[in-house]
């Protein structure tokens, strides 16, 4: 395990340790990731957790139920594992795979303005959550929003009309009385 990680302001949340896995010093990770284990692909993570930094190497994993259990190199203590729980686990972005056009990671979504068919601003797009039906948008107000109300917008073909990650703006197909 490295003290050197790679800078945090580049790095991409896939996940986090929130417990520790039997007497071996695995610990309990919440993927991020579509399937669990993709998280489990990259070899190297840095770990972030309230301004402290960490650098480590994944020596094996396994899904278990909802969440993975990690065996990570050079860490066999059941004890100084638990005091990984908390820790957010980071990727350098360049890392992530190639998308297809018109495929966006979340972390590229959050923080477009929203604006819809009539040209009014609803808000930004704070984060997205999974439903099992669609993905959801939660937009929150911001300076210049039509009103004060966060909305809740499935992030569909039928909705989402034009993303353009340059201008920061997301066109949707949305009545602003929804």
């Amino acid at each position: 395990m490295s003290a050197t990680p790679a800078a945090a302001d580049e790095l991409i949340v896939l996940g986090k340790i929130f417990s520790v896995h039997g007497v071996r010093g695995e610990v309990k990770v919440y993927s991020f990731t579509d399937p669990l284990d993709n998280v489990l692909d990259y070899p190297r993570w840095t770990l972030t957790r309230d301004g402290e930094v960490k650098q480590v190497e994944v020596a094996g994993g396994r899904v278990q139920g909802k969440f993975l259990v990690v065996k990570l190199k050079g860490l066999d203590d059941r004890d100084v594992a638990r005091t990984y729980a908390g820790f957010e686990i980071r990727v350098p972005e360049s890392e992530l795979p190639e998308l297809e056009e018109d495929e966006f990671y979340w972390h590229q979504l959050e923080g477009l303005s929203v604006i819809n068919q009539d040209g009014q601003l609803l808000g930004k797009v704070d984060h997205l959550l999974e439903t099992g039906a669609n993905d959801v948008m939660v937009v929150k107000p911001c300076t210049g929003s039509l009103d004060d109300r966060e909305r809740l917008l499935p992030y569909t073909e039928q909705c989402v009309q034009a993303i353009d990650l340059d201008a920061g703006e997301m066109r949707v197909d949305w009545d602003a009385d929804f």
